[in-house]
């Protein structure tokens, strides 16, 4: 069936003639109806002339017919199985090599840079033996890989690639954020360090005391400032907040 299928796609003769022949040569090993192969049943008509016996071994010849085309049936879905997964393999590298060639200027000129290809094929190869298929996790994992490999504003990571500072297997298996830039390193630090400092101000911010009583909770787990919102000569404003309801007040 595959075979066939082939033939019938092809619109080249030599394959077209290659896979007739094949299939012909096939059709003569199946088992005839009422009997063997051609060569079997002329010798088993010259042999036995007992028609009871050859319609008894046409029937079990006829089961091993059917059995041999449920075989062929399983092992041709088999074949067009492995056939698109190869083709999805053979994909994800093409990706991976066509990220790995973008041009960068700074290293036109160095020696000892490896093959796109090459490192394409050992990348692509960890990733599917980690997953050990081509689901959604290998092709979001191939996907990224290429993002930041092509990233225009990350060539550095490109560079480190070809020159063998970052081996494929570790680019295969490193997280989003070990591959960026160290100008998005940095802004994330950055990012990361005035979220710990607001966090910081918002705790610490103000005196605590117990000595100030909440007139909405009655409760004594305050917070205050003092502020001189009047003239220098006047005492400070004093701003108490609650801890525990959030309640603010002022008294001077």
């Amino acid at each position: 069936m595959a075979v066939n299928n082939l033939r019938k796609q092809s619109d080249q003769e030599e394959v077209i003639n290659l896979a007739k022949v094949l299939i012909k040569g096939w059709k003569k090993l199946l088992p005839q109806p009422g009997g063997g192969t051609p060569a079997a049943k002329a010798k088993e008509k010259a042999s036995n002339g007992d028609s009871g016996n050859s319609s008894d071994q046409g029937r079990g010849n006829g089961d091993s017919s059917k059995t041999i085309s449920r075989q062929s049936s399983s092992a041709s879905s088999h074949s067009f199985s492995s056939t698109n997964l190869d083709g999805i393999r053979e994909r994800c590298k093409q990706m991976i090599s066509n990220a790995l060639k973008v041009s960068i200027p700074e290293i036109e000129g160095e020696e000892d840079l490896q093959d796109p290809e090459e490192l394409a094929g050992i990348i692509e190869d960890c990733i599917y033996t980690e997953f050990c298929n081509t689901d959604n996790r290998y092709k979001n994992r191939v996907r990224s890989r290429v993002s930041n490999l092509q990233d225009s504003k990350n060539p550095e990571l490109r560079r480190m690639v070809l020159n063998g500072s970052i081996a494929p297997e570790k680019i295969a298996s490193m997280a989003a954020e070990e591959m960026a830039s160290q100008a998005m390193k940095q802004m994330r630090k950055n990012f990361t360090k005035e979220a710990i400092n607001e966090h910081q101000l918002a705790q610490t911010e103000g005196t605590r005391s117990n000595l100030l009583k909440c007139g909405k909770c009655q409760k004594k787990n305050c917070t205050y400032n003092q502020m001189q919102t009047r003239s220098a000569d006047e005492p400070m404003t004093t701003f108490v907040f609650c801890n525990d309801c959030g309640h603010r007040w002022k008294f001077c």
